[in-house]
């Protein structure tokens, strides 16, 4: 079965096809904006036009931009060749690359924007210890339970905490999507944000006054 994968929650912008396990060819670049420009021409770039017997894309959380934008192309691409798209949680992948480098549980940090850092703890065999949250950087490196961090924020959160912590400075990328277990891979499509909307709904007003 020939996989295509897809990861654009974050600064970098990647897609992969595997056959089986195997990577038949990918790209990754980190280019912080442009991924709607730069993520349909880097799949054409790939063997065959990326075509694939299924999809799996980063559900997030991440950029809500970002996120979008591949569950978008994910979505347009299995309706195109009649194939399934599953997603994938973006803190998973992140989680299964730093335990390639560094064997044992691990706490993943990514950027979460308007200053908050993405945490989430991970148990040894890769299950979740928690849900992920979008916290302060001192509170995020509270909530850290391991000495092995992975992810973009990895090196801030290591500073905030006392004593030996290795710091892996990671970004998703779906050059390593063959490392997800398929258990992490779902139908559901529903975008993990992370956090709350950043736009508020008014309240109603009741005859010109603020209820």
């Amino acid at each position: 079965m020939r996989t295509l994968a897809i990861e654009c929650a974050t600064e970098a912008c990647s897609a992969a096809l595997f056959d089986g396990s195997a990577l038949v060819d990918g790209r990754c670049e980190t280019i912080g904006r442009g991924h709607a420009e730069r993520l349909v021409p880097m799949i054409a770039e790939l063997p065959g036009r990326g075509r694939a017997d299924r999809i799996v894309v980063s559900l997030g959380p991440g950029s809500f931009t970002g996120v979008r934008i591949g569950l978008a192309a994910a979505r347009a691409l299995g309706l195109a060749w009649g194939v399934p798209v599953l997603g994938y949680p973006t803190l998973y992948l992140v989680r299964a690359r730093g335990s390639e480098v560094q064997s044992g549980a691990v706490t993943v940090c990514m950027n979460g924007g308007h200053g908050e850092y993405f945490v989430q703890n991970f148990a040894a065999e890769g299950t979740a210890q928690d849900e992920v949250r979008s916290l302060p950087p001192e509170q995020a490196a509270q909530a850290a339970r391991h000495r092995v961090i992975a992810g973009n924020r990895a090196q801030a959160v290591a500073d905030l905490l006392d004593g030996e912590v290795l710091a892996l400075e990671l970004l998703p990328d779906a050059n390593y999507a063959c490392l997800l277990d398929d258990a992490y891979l779902s139908p559901d499509l529903t975008p993990i944000y992370g956090r709350g909307p950043d736009a508020k709904v008014p309240m109603p007003r009741v005859r010109g006054r603020d209820l």
